[in-house]
């Protein structure tokens, strides 16, 4: 019983041929290029502060150094060589993209602009696979209380917000972001003013009754407000 519990052989390699380690190096270059082809799939949410290659690092090695602790047909030498395999790439791909622009931008992607000249783009929600409550919430968080305020929000790669303010004496009525405010929203007008879209955020004067955005279409809107940002 004793000799079995400290079988070498066992522990090391699991009793399997030294042939099976170039199994291994395949394995895990296929598993590297899976979890970050799935992880650049999902868009930029959730990375923050970690690149996308840290994150990729992390789900590799948390695997390959959890298995061979307590299962038994899984040997250490595979999976230091795992270890192994997936630093030499993350070594390997961080040096591309900082040789290459093109590589990096495939790997980490562009930046992604939400707003430009005080207007929401929408497309770049689908893009950055954003909703527009968390883009609302991000501004909040930065003392924001309407779109007015705000002239340019870009996504960077590692998913932080950068943002350009208006200064005091350039901002105008904008789209109010605050939900106890959104919930006034309508799509009947009940008097001549002006109205913030609901959904792109452009403002304009308009007739009671109902209006469609010439922007984006939308039906629904809401009273701008012009307070100065409070930071």
């Amino acid at each position: 019983m004793a000799a079995n519990a400290l079988d070498w052989n066992r522990i090391f390699f699991n009793d399997l041929p030294l042939e099976f380690l170039g199994e291994v190096v395949l394995r895990s270059v296929i598993m590297f290029v899976v979890i970050l082809a799935t992880i650049r799939a999902s868009g930029k949410r959730g990375i923050k502060q970690l690149s996308v290659f840290e994150l990729v690092l992390i789900i590799g090695l948390g695997s390959a150094a959890g298995d061979p602790m307590f299962y038994e047909d899984v040997g250490i030498v595979p999976a230091m060589t795992v270890f192994f395999v997936v630093i030499l790439l993350y070594i390997g791909v961080t040096s591309l993209a900082d040789r290459f622009v093109w590589v990096e931008q495939i790997l980490e992607g562009k930046p992604v602009y939400i707003m430009k000249e005080g207007r929401v783009i929408l497309d770049a929600f689908k893009s950055s696979g954003m909703s527009k409550d968390e883009f609302f919430g991000a501004l909040r968080i930065n003392n924001v209380e309407h779109l007015g305020q705000v002239k340019t929000v870009l996504i960077e790669t590692s998913g932080d917000f950068s943002i350009l303010f208006f200064t005091d004496g350039e901002v105008k009525a904008g789209l109010p972001i605050f939900p106890h405010l959104l919930d006034n929203k309508t799509d009947q007008l009940l008097s001549d003013g002006a109205y913030a879209c609901c959904d792109c955020g452009s403002v304009g004067n308009l007739s009671k009754g109902k209006h469609a955005c010439t922007a984006c279409g939308c039906g629904e809107w809401i009273e701008p407000i012009d307070s100065k940002r409070i930071s």
